[in-house]
């Protein structure tokens, strides 16, 4: 890459029932404030909804737009045919809920020239539009929420396991074969940690910023958690080392909390101080993430952090083994699967 011009970018993004953000985020995407070329690839999965209209719309309207088909609706097929689609030397990864920043694209751009990192990401800024969003928003910004997750958080800028979509060299996706498709979930961490595998840089920086609509119930959050859980365990079972306390704190306190109601009936009041313990926490943790919000978004706080942690917890507890063998017999290697 070089200051005096411009690289040319492909954004790729798997879509799925999508027709509440799809035009929005396509919109922020064509609307960046960059000098290089650029071209938008959507990757279509078998939605219920007017999803694939309105992506029909979006390249009539404008012939940067192309589609190419995702039968399966699985994510990791949907970026990888998008990958294989496009043709430029810089991928940015866009999600059909995201909305970028003006000057992401360029910002990225600049980072991975500055950093020489395989892949650059930022902060996932989630943002609501109804009191429930607004709650998950504020949950999903909360160090009690996430952890130390610096692209929910925010942080300094430097060196990540892993960060919120990418932007990504095409000569690093195409030496890593692209996704993994086996994993439904976590698809992004697992890439991540090849790439830094074979001694590429992952590089968070707060100056890229993509706005994220949060699930729009609380069923639609517990699955979501839930599979995050399933498949991270996956992720920490093909790829024995890369997990972290962070990742084994939503199950503890599951299995904590269980324990104590268990004692609670069954041999001593006291029991409960846990799960009573963990509701406080809750609730006191709510009260700085809430600030702003009105009362009707606050009360739910409590709510959407409970869902994120327990559902995140029963999917790490429940994962079965049988999904890291069938990842590691679906690539055709030898690489154990740690308990």
């Amino acid at each position: 890459m070089t200051r005096s011009v411009a690289p040319a970018v492909s954004v790729i993004m798997p879509v799925l029932n999508e027709e509440r953000h799809l035009r929005t985020s396509v919109r922020h995407i064509l609307e960046q404030e960059y000098d290089g070329e650029l071209e938008v690839v959507i990757a279509l999965g078998p939605s219920e909804d007017r999803t694939d209209e309105i992506a029909a719309e979006l390249v009539r309207e404008d012939s940067r737009v192309h589609t190419v088909p995702n039968p399966t609706g699985r994510t990791p097929a949907a970026l990888n045919a998008a990958i294989k689609a496009s043709r430029h030397p810089v991928v940015v990864r866009v999600d059909g809920h995201g909305m970028l920043s003006a000057d992401y694209i360029a910002t990225a751009v600049r980072l991975l020239e500055e950093t020489g990192a395989a892949n650059v990401g930022g902060i996932m800024h989630a943002e609501g539009e109804n009191d429930w969003e607004h709650a998950v928003a504020a949950a999903m910004t909360a160090r009690i929420g996430v952890g130390n997750a610096a692209f929910h958080t925010g942080g300094e800028a430097g060196q990540a396991e892993t960060v919120y979509l990418g932007v990504f060299r095409r000569e690093v996706l195409e030496q890593q074969g692209g996704y993994n498709e086996e994993f439904i979930r976590a698809q992004d961490w697992e890439l991540n940690f090849r790439i830094r595998e074979a001694g590429g840089l992952i590089w968070f920086s707060p100056e890229l910023r993509v706005s994220y609509r949060p699930r729009p119930s609380v069923r639609a959050l517990a699955k979501q958690y839930r599979n995050y859980g399933r498949w991270r365990h996956v992720v920490a079972r093909y790829h024995a080392g890369s997990i972290n306390p962070r990742y084994l704190a939503p199950p503890t306190a599951l299995c904590a909390i269980a324990a104590g109601a268990v004692v609670g009936v069954a041999v001593t009041p006291w029991g409960f101080a846990v799960p009573v313990g963990y509701v406080a926490a809750l609730v006191a943790g709510s009260l700085p993430a809430g600030k702003g919000l009105p009362v009707a978004a606050k009360v739910r706080i409590p709510v959407a952090l409970a869902t994120m942690h327990m559902s995140w917890g029963w999917g790490f507890l429940t994962s079965p083994r049988k999904l890291a063998r069938h990842v590691r017999a679906s690539r055709g290697v030898a690489v154990p699967v740690a308990d």
